[in-house]
């Protein structure tokens, strides 16, 4: 690990929840609509489309209509629903239907402060999440290694791959049928809800994603940490299967290493 005293509190907050950030490997091709009020239904948080990032490149809305062919495998064992399990099968089939993805994303923390940024992923193995100011993060994955860059206090954390939450959804294939890394499914009207359970030395919680039922395309996930404290995730401006500079995910080693 190399800096000082590692990355900040708020840091740490926002890195937390960066690290599922590649739980959004799915098209989201224009801005999310405001969520229903509180209740049993997972909420949506407001997004801001005047403060739009600029991308490497524009976006491509016509990845968002292919879907792959899904014939689901139903288990009578499964602690799944039949209904659970198609829509689980239908989930993971997207996830694995692209290998690179770029995008913007709106971040909410516990108390409601916004981040906002842009992130780009290369399966297998890479990941760059980059926050606009005030923030100066970086997280990025080169295939090995997750480093946390944190810009105000010049420090920065490195963590093995496959000692975090990213060697799931970072892989070649992720399976999400699996009852295994699957906690829980719960359909709503129009939403899908399914929750990954993490403890690791980068997350140690649950992840809550949540897809359209749709289309199953993946609309946020809430990230709620030990301590219940819970942040918000939403992506937007996605383009899928675009050629990618590796330099973006190159990790610079700092001269403390």
């Amino acid at each position: 690990m190399t800096g000082t005293t590692g990355a900040t509190t708020t840091g740490r907050t926002i890195a937390a929840a960066a690290a599922v950030l590649i739980a959004a490997a799915v098209s989201l091709a224009a801005v999310l609509p405001v969520g229903a009020a509180a209740g049993d239904r997972v909420p949506l948080p407001n997004l801001r489309p005047d403060h739009a990032l600029r991308l490497s490149r524009p976006a491509d809305v016509t990845a968002a209509i292919i879907r792959p062919a899904v014939q689901p495998q139903y288990s009578p064992t499964s602690r799944f629903t039949r209904d659970q399990q198609t829509a689980l099968a239908h989930i993971n089939a997207y996830f694995n239907s692209f290998s690179t993805m770029e995008g913007q994303f709106i971040q909410f923390g516990p108390y409601g402060d916004p981040s906002e940024g842009v992130f780009f992923l290369s399966r297998p193995g890479r990941i760059r999440f980059h926050y606009n100011p005030p923030a100066r993060l970086d997280i990025i994955a080169d295939g090995s290694s997750v480093a946390i860059k944190d810009g105000a206090s010049q420090t920065q954390d490195l963590y093995p791959l496959s000692k975090t939450p990213l060697r799931h959804l970072l892989a070649e294939r992720i399976d999400l049928t699996s009852e295994e890394l699957v906690d829980s499914v719960r359909i709503e009207a129009d939403l899908i809800s399914l929750v990954i359970v993490e403890k690791s030395a980068f997350v140690d919680g649950k992840i809550t994603l949540v897809f359209d039922r749709r289309t199953y395309e993946l609309h946020q996930w809430i990230v709620t940490d030990a301590q219940g404290y819970e942040t918000a995730v939403s992506i937007y401006n996605i383009a899928l299967n675009k050629p990618q500079d590796r330099g973006l995910f190159r990790i610079t080693l700092t001269s403390g290493r």
